[in-house]
């Protein structure tokens, strides 16, 4: 994508928001240096892209704050070529760092609204519910979900590869921590969170009341 005049304000995120709580990959960090957030934004918020912030682009819905987003992409170890599902793209901006760090990217989206801004910023979107995953796409080698979660449900654990990864943050107990790895057999993350992470829920991925993390 193509300067623009918030570049400055993105190499300090990057600068003093990233490098200073451990996002060392020099991948992540040049995608969050390159990709205009604020081009993913309403208007009125294009001010604060660079804050350290979840933001609402439609009602009940966020982009995930540049350091969650950032820490669970330094975890999820994203190659170049890879298949990637994010689920509830939104806006389209973590798709965007996504496929510039050279991922085939598939962005899945159900609101309306939202798919229109993303396409609107560069980034093509698929529409569907989101607790459907996009079975067309499978399998994927990480799947990106854009909110907290307290469970994956079947049909999107099926649609990761042997070997795969899901990188979201795990609503346990009232709080978030994210979390980058493989899922078990049954679905539910085979390791343990890295850290303790703020993020707006994702509708639809309430905990069943069968499964504990």
């Amino acid at each position: 994508m193509t300067t623009s005049p918030f570049a400055a304000q993105r190499q300090t995120m990057v600068d003093s928001q990233l490098k200073t709580v451990g996002v060392t990959d020099a991948g992540v960090l040049a995608a969050f240096a390159e990709i205009p957030r604020e081009a993913f934004l309403p208007p009125a918020l294009a001010a604060l892209a660079q804050a350290d912030a979840a933001h609402e682009v439609a009602p009940g819905r966020y982009l995930l704050a540049p350091l969650a987003l950032a820490l669970l992409l330094q975890h999820a170890g994203v190659r170049a070529g890879e298949r990637v599902l994010v689920v509830g793209s939104a806006s389209g901006y973590s798709a965007a760092v996504l496929a510039q760090l050279g991922a085939t990217v598939t962005a899945l989206e159900s609101d309306a609204a939202l798919i229109a801004m993303a396409e609107a910023a560069g980034v093509p979107s698929v529409s569907g519910p989101l607790t459907e995953g996009w079975a067309a796409g499978a399998p994927y080698d990480l799947i990106l979900f854009e909110g907290a979660i307290a469970a994956v449900t079947p049909a999107i654990a099926a649609q990761l590869a042997p070997g795969g990864r899901i990188a979201a943050v795990l609503r346990q107990a009232g709080v978030g921590r994210g979390y980058a790895g493989p899922l078990t057999a049954t679905g539910q993350p085979a390791g343990l969170p890295f850290i303790e992470m703020a993020a707006p829920d994702l509708p639809g991925f309430a905990q069943p009341r069968e499964f504990a993390f």
